[in-house]
């Protein structure tokens, strides 16, 4: 039997489509700095999934969408080093109210809607991954770092 047992960070990201666009964000701070990733952040003690997706949204864009209209649509399971590993929810909204203002400048650099036929080409890698299982609909779980 393991002795430790794993503690992954929860994470949650939002695709807002809007068609064929989706809303991306250029990352501000340290990690990842300049590169493209979708809305998305930590869920807090205490906070369904859904709720965390819809309020990382909300703190990062404006946006209000409403939890039980998020869709499931990927799942990752990432080890971003040898002692940190994360699981994220990807979820689908396309209904939302509000319109997409950047309310971190601290931490964003951007917000641009792109064509899911033409996506940035510096998607940082973890949602990358949640973000081309929801496109090619290759199933809802993948593994990365690992």
């Amino acid at each position: 039997m393991n002795p430790h047992p794993a503690q992954p960070v929860i994470d949650t990201h939002v695709l807002l489509r809007d068609g064929d666009k989706l809303l991306f964000s250029q990352r501000g701070g340290p990690y990842g700095h300049g590169r493209w990733h979708m809305p998305s952040g930590k869920l807090d003690q205490g906070e369904t999934v859904r709720a965390g997706a819809a309020r990382e949204l909300m703190e990062e864009t404006g946006v209000r969408v409403d939890p039980g209209r998020l869709r499931l649509v990927h799942v990752v399971h990432h080890r971003q080093s040898g002692s940190v590993e994360r699981i994220g929810f990807f979820f689908e909204a396309t209904e939302w109210t509000g319109d997409p203002v950047n309310r971190e400048p601290a931490k964003c650099l951007a917000l641009q809607w792109f064509s899911v036929h033409e996506l940035p080409e510096d998607i940082i890698e973890y949602p990358r991954e949640g973000l081309l299982g929801y496109l090619e609909g290759s199933g809802v779980l993948a593994e990365h770092g690992w």
